[in-house]
């Protein structure tokens, strides 16, 4: 009779085939569970993120907007600025031709007193007196001579006030160019969108660019050019007034104001001379600390360069000892010691770079330095020439008309002839 065979292996109890099945299922479901929350989360960040996104691309098409009104309404501001500075450049070079005129003028009454003078010596014996005629006629020389003085003062006035107004014109229309340039440039930016096809990464775009100010000192540069214009068209629309009013004015002063204004060129161009010698002396020092700190830059880069070469061979040797055999790779006191050496030679190199980026900076910083003196250096020269020319021109104050050639001077104007005045009052004739 053939016997069953039975194959081997393990048998498990029905109450175990139970349990297993539930362990299966228990577990199918926690880890359905599970796979559903972070279904939900992902479902909640992606809107999350999305309504961000959407909400600050929002805001800062806003902001940009608002950013474009702003700078459009200070360009507005500056069309009308300069409109009103050239306006006012036109009315006053129009005031100072007048005042030329009217001093080109007072040639012929001059002459024509002078002439006077000069017949009326020819007079004979008693009818050689002083009468109110020759008194009159002293007078008007007087009066016409302090009239020219006067207007001459006013021209040069009304010149510099021009080249005031020049400059604040020159001020107001590149603040205008550059928010013109800023204008197009956020009106671009406005109009990008992810479908533009000139967008693209960019090298740390949340850098703070070189040159970037605070809004606050933007507003406040445009206000002070905008300021700083109007004061010096305020100050021309008095200078034309004045000058309007001034022809037939005369400074009863004239003398006294000559001699202080030729005292004060004089202390002026001795403290330009103290001035010009104080900066040769900081340029002569600061040319020495420059080549100094060259020296010192050098010896820095030269450190760092032997640091990279030690840092170098730290790294060689750490990685040629990962060739060891098996238990051989072991962290010895050699790998410690080497791993201590890489962290203070990159330690020692970043210190070196930052001292050497200090160290440029300020090299850079002795360069500027250089370079303003070196423009003051020259302003302080130009200005003791100038104020030296004027000394040597008001010398002319001084020289008898008999004696005096009536020249052209660089706006083609005729300068002043000065009457010397004799001690008995008469002026002195040819």
């Amino acid at each position: 009779m053939a016997t069953l065979s039975v194959k081997p292996g393990q048998r498990f109890n029905l109450s175990d085939w139970h349990t297993n099945s539930r362990f299966i299922s228990a577990d199918a479901e926690h880890q359905r569970s599970a796979s559903h929350q972070v279904r939900q989360e992902a479902q909640t960040l992606r809107n999350k993120a999305n309504n961000q996104t959407k909400w600050d691309e929002h805001d800062n098409q806003t902001r940009l907007g608002e950013r474009i009104g702003s700078v459009n309404r200070w360009k507005e501001m500056l069309d009308k600025c300069l409109a009103d500075i050239d306006a006012e450049i036109d009315s006053l070079a129009k005031v100072k031709e007048a005042a030329e005129r009217a001093l080109q003028d007072k040639n012929l009454p001059l002459d024509i007193s002078i002439e006077c003078l000069t017949l009326r010596e020819s007079r004979r014996a008693i009818d050689v007196v002083r009468d109110p005629v020759e008194e009159e006629l002293h007078k008007e020389v007087k009066v016409i001579d302090k009239a020219k003085r006067e207007l001459q003062q006013r021209v040069d006035e009304a010149f510099k006030q021009l080249c005031l107004l020049q400059e604040a014109r020159q001020q107001l229309s590149c603040d205008h160019q550059h928010k013109m340039k800023t204008l197009e440039i956020d009106r671009v930016c406005l109009s990008l969108n992810v479908n533009s096809p000139n967008i693209s990464f960019k090298v740390n775009p949340t850098r703070d660019p070189d040159g970037s100010t605070a809004l606050d000192e933007w507003e406040e540069k445009s206000r002070c050019n905008k300021e700083h214009a109007e004061a010096e068209m305020k100050a021309s629309t008095e200078l034309r007034e004045a000058t309007v009013v001034a022809i037939a004015q005369i400074n009863n002063k004239l003398e006294a104001q000559r001699v202080a204004t030729e005292f004060a060129l004089r202390k002026r161009i001795r403290d330009l001379e103290g001035a010009y010698d104080e900066l040769k002396w900081q340029e002569q020092n600061t040319l020495e600390e420059i080549a100094d700190m060259e020296e010192a830059i050098r010896r820095l880069e030269e450190d760092l360069q032997r640091k990279m070469q030690d840092l170098k061979v730290a790294h060689t040797r750490l990685e040629t000892r990962t060739c060891r055999p098996g238990i051989e790779l072991c962290r010895d006191q050699v790998q410690y010691g080497l791993m201590d050496e890489v962290h203070q030679l990159e330690g020692t190199i970043r210190a070196l770079k930052q001292k050497l980026a200090e160290s440029q900076g300020a090299l850079d910083a002795l360069y500027r330095q250089l370079q303003r003196i070196q423009t003051d250096c020259g302003y302080k020269a130009n200005s003791l020439v100038l104020d030296k020319k004027c000394m040597e021109s008001r010398r002319k104050l001084m020289v008898p008309a008999s004696k005096f050639v009536p020249e052209v001077d660089a706006l083609n104007r005729p300068t002043n002839r000065t009457l010397s005045l004799l001690k008995n009052g008469q002026p002195e004739l040819p």
